[in-house]
């Protein structure tokens, strides 16, 4: 588990007490929060009783309520989460990781499942403190264990996300399981449909969400009228959406309009597939994210493998700077 603060901090000075004893840099969290909102990281003393405010101010904002508490910062690494499911005869079975490392201001923007960075048993072992962490508290339902994995591969549990995810076509492009059915049969009282060892992975799975936002002016909301739309299709290609030509989007909900999801047998020929689906995809009225999507697809990093959470931090600019230069050429991206 990572360091971090015995519950909730009641103000700045106790934040403050508590990471002094912790180390900066640290985390401020909000305790009801989720999908990246009230969170500020905090590399010194000064920045602490403004960073407090910040995140208490969109904790209350996003949530109905401003209670944060503090863990240490584990700098650039890797975010994975493992995706369990519960029922009520106290059966529990996870259903593989997603690596969700592609990320812009704490929130994800491109998943895949199997991660690069995890070994066979490095992969057991996490799937089993995953079903253990649900177990011990008793859990129903689908879930997800979200941990950081370091440069050593040392892994820490972050937090349990009691809902189904944004993220989980992915992992049901790698099982062939609908998750939602999953869900519906555990409310109704019925066991799992499935056991650990049926739960097997299988080809390469990805998912970019396609949010309406501007990346060339820090991904700053950019809502307004849909003019056309054209989605992707074909085969091992997903589009999970409620985006219509004429939609007016509105400035008081998330950014996002609609997820691409791609699944193949190996992860090159998912990467292929997704480029694919990008360059299909037409969304005009406001900006999106696709195209630095579409870059970053692209990125010798990204092909390796070999990326953490801050990748976009450090390449956003290149990446729209070669964005621009193919626009100006004529080219796509």
């Amino acid at each position: 588990v990572v360091p971090g603060s015995k519950g909730t901090v009641a103000d700045a000075e106790e934040a403050a007490l508590q990471a002094k004893k912790i180390g900066y840099p640290v985390l401020l969290k909000a305790s009801a929060g989720g999908g990246g909102r009230g969170m500020r990281r905090v590399y010194g003393p000064d920045e602490l009783a403004q960073s407090f405010a910040a995140a208490q101010a969109e904790a209350v904002s996003c949530f109905g309520d401003g209670t944060l508490y503090l863990e240490k910062l584990i700098l650039n690494p890797r975010h994975i989460e493992f995706q369990i499911m519960a029922d009520c005869l106290g059966n529990v079975v996870h259903l593989g990781e997603r690596e969700c490392s592609i990320q812009r201001k704490n929130q994800k923007l491109v998943e895949e499942a199997p991660s690069k960075a995890l070994s066979a048993e490095l992969r057991r072992e996490m799937g089993e403190a995953a079903v253990r962490a649900a177990k011990a508290c008793g859990y129903e339902g689908a879930g997800t264990i979200e941990f950081v994995l370091d440069k050593n591969r040392n892994y820490y549990f972050i937090e349990m996300n009691t809902r189904i995810q944004v993220e989980h076509p992915v992992t049901e492009m790698v099982t062939g399981l609908d998750l939602v059915r999953e869900q519906l049969r555990v409310a109704a009282g019925l066991p799992l449909s499935f056991t650990q060892e049926k739960a097997v992975l299988s080809g390469h799975a990805m998912e970019v969400r396609i949010n309406a936002e501007d990346p060339a002016c820090g991904f700053r909301p950019a809502p307004g009228k849909t003019e056309f739309l054209h989605f992707p299709g074909g085969c091992g290609v997903r589009v999970d959406s409620a985006l219509y030509t004429g939609c007016e989007l509105s400035p008081y909900y998330d950014s996002m309009v609609a997820k691409i999801i791609v699944h193949a047998p190996t992860r090159l020929l998912a990467i292929r597939r997704m480029r694919r689906a990008l360059e299909e995809l037409v969304v005009e009225g406001y900006p999106t994210g696709a195209d630095l999507a579409y870059l970053i697809l692209h990125h010798p990093d990204f092909l390796r493998g070999e990326y953490d959470t801050g990748f976009i931090e450090k390449n956003l600019e290149a990446l729209l700077r070669y964005g621009q230069a193919c626009e100006r050429g004529g080219e796509r991206p």
